[in-house]
């Protein structure tokens, strides 16, 4: 399998190195060249089997390169420690609504059944080219946590995780800040994730600066995230029937890469009948499916801070395919954004996006409702990100009642304690095993939004360059 940039100008690679790479040299995002397609005998062989399992038979056909063998011990290892033997169970909450729990890794957070598997096969290629890699991302508010978890302590790896400062939970943010191993560094950004997340762009961009320091990344940019996610699709679909029955999706929001792993289930033959796309008042992709204009607006600060974004990077990915894969028009969309402000969508391409997706903006007072509607008919606690998943999936059932919903849920409610207490009147304590992090000695860097102090940091603390005599 090899892979293509969207902007077309960068080369092909293979898994394993798109893998260490991220983002394509020429600012894309890689794709596979072709989506493989499952029969429906394998999407239905696909019943009983362990998690582990059903995701070594999946991801296989796109990473080739890796070996059979490697990725199955892979997998095996990345939900071994996950508290539920299902890894990712559901629970129906109402007539055809279910939820997909997907918290139930170390990180409490669905960043873990990707960054978990991401972790072991990006240790395996470096281990295999005597390499070292400087990993850096931005997040919201659950991807810092859930790379930090996958990678502290490593000796070939260097972590730093911008996040915006004082817009991310505090339980997330203490995830991040109290994890006191020398290779991890937590930078507080005076900014929103969107600024975290272009200066991550730029340090990618730059490639001298991102040979030096052996820099590779870990958003869901990097494809191999995206295609961890799409396991849960088929393994949750087929549990209500596929590939003998249709199921829709409703997935909270941000950067849009878990919804787009729904997509390539879709377009490896998975039968999905609808991917409803929901937002909080950080509204662009809801706005961009309705008007088909691209336009960010300010972010907003919620209490689904996860999605407090406004450049949803792997819309890049779908807007590519929908554009019939033609880079130039893509590259032209997007130099549209960057002198612009915006753009918009041509009037094929969004048809092709609609045949597939729909999409929600959810207010605070929706998802606070919601909280509390579905702790008070079900006895369920919804975490605020899950909430506007099952406030969309309930407007999809009130058009199609006869095609069962599954709203991801994206987070555990006790990384969320103020939101829920404020919905139900009751406070939700984190498990046991995370509990320390609340009196733990937090430990981190703030910087302000700018790239040259952020690129000055990253280079003053990576042992990227030094590996080779320290290993």
């Amino acid at each position: 399998m090899h892979y293509i940039s969207t902007r077309g100008e960068a080369p092909e690679l293979a898994f394993d190195d798109v893998l260490l790479a991220g983002l394509a040299a020429d600012g894309g995002l890689y794709v596979p060249k072709t989506y493989p397609a499952v029969a429906r005998g394998d999407i239905a062989a696909l019943a009983g089997l362990p998690y582990d399992a059903a995701a070594a038979r999946l991801i296989e056909p796109f990473a080739g390169e890796i070996g059979a063998g490697v990725l199955r011990d892979a997998t095996r290892a990345a939900y071994a420690g996950f508290s539920h033997r299902a890894v990712a169970p559901l629970t129906q909450i109402d007539d055809n609504l279910f939820v997909l729990e997907l918290f139930h890794g170390p990180t409490l957070a669905f960043k873990d059944l990707a960054m978990q598997l991401l972790g072991r096969l990006m240790n395996h290629v470096l281990e295999q080219r005597g390499l070292g890699a400087t990993i850096v991302g931005a997040t919201s508010g659950d991807t810092g946590a859930a790379a930090i978890e996958a990678f502290a302590g490593q000796n070939r790896v260097d972590v730093f995780i911008l996040y915006p400062d004082g817009r991310v939970s505090d339980v997330q943010r203490r995830q991040m800040t109290t994890v006191a191993d020398d290779n991890i560094h937590a930078i507080a950004l005076r900014g929103t994730f969107d600024d975290a997340q272009s200066i991550l762009k730029s340090l990618f961009r730059d490639s001298a600066y991102r040979k030096r320091l052996g820099l590779a990344g870990v958003n869901s940019i990097n494809w191999a995230r995206v295609v961890a996610q799409m396991v849960y699709y088929f393994t949750s679909a087929v549990a209500l029937g596929a590939p003998f029955r249709e199921v829709s999706f409703a997935v909270p929001t941000g950067n849009f890469g878990d919804v787009l792993a729904g997509y390539v289930a879709k377009r490896m033959g998975l039968p999905l009948s609808r991917l409803i796309v929901a937002t909080n008042a950080n509204d662009i992709l809801a706005r961009a499916l309705a008007s088909g204009r691209y336009e960010p607006r300010g972010v907003t600060p919620t209490q689904s801070p996860s999605m407090d974004i406004q450049l949803s990077s792997n819309f890049e990915r779908l807007l590519f395919d929908a554009l019939g894969r033609d880079a130039g028009a893509l590259r032209a969309a997007f130099a549209s954004l960057d002198q612009s402000g915006g753009f918009d969508i041509p009037p094929e391409a969004l048809a092709a996006i609609r045949e597939d997706f729909d999409a929600r903006a959810v207010s605070e007072a929706e998802t606070s409702a919601e909280i509390a509607r579905t702790y008070r008919e079900s006895g369920y606690v919804l975490d605020p990100h899950t909430a506007t998943g099952v406030h969309a999936a309930r407007a999809r059932l009130a058009v199609d009642p006869s095609t069962p919903v599954v709203a991801l849920a994206t987070a555990h409610p006790a990384k969320f304690p103020a939101a829920i207490e404020r919905a139900i009147g009751e406070r939700i304590e984190l498990p046991p095993r995370l509990a320390p992090i609340l009196t733990a000695e937090e430990r981190f860097s703030r910087l302000e939004n700018d790239e040259g102090r952020v690129r000055a940091f990253i280079e003053d603390h990576a042992r990227a360059t030094r590996l080779a005599t320290r290993v």
